[in-house]
């Protein structure tokens, strides 16, 4: 506890929100590049295989922001 410091808390904040709105921008613009709604065709169509690639596609844009912010 000795080695704890306050700015190792705040860049880790930092960091985690940076990642977040890089993601949340990476989803909208795959959203806009999509011909169709994303939302739409997993709520209302039931459609498995999309709700499945979208999170596949999901864990590797969080990988890939996670190792450039890190």
């Amino acid at each position: 506890m000795a080695d704890f410091h306050i700015m190792s808390l705040v860049n880790a904040m930092v960091y985690a929100l940076l990642g977040v709105v890089l993601f949340c921008v990476a989803f909208l613009v795959l959203d806009k590049l999509t011909p169709f709604a994303l939302w739409k065709e997993i709520l209302d169509e039931h459609n498995v295989a999309l709700a499945i690639l979208l999170g596949a596609m999901s864990i590797g844009m969080c990988i890939i922001i996670a190792a450039a912010v890190h």
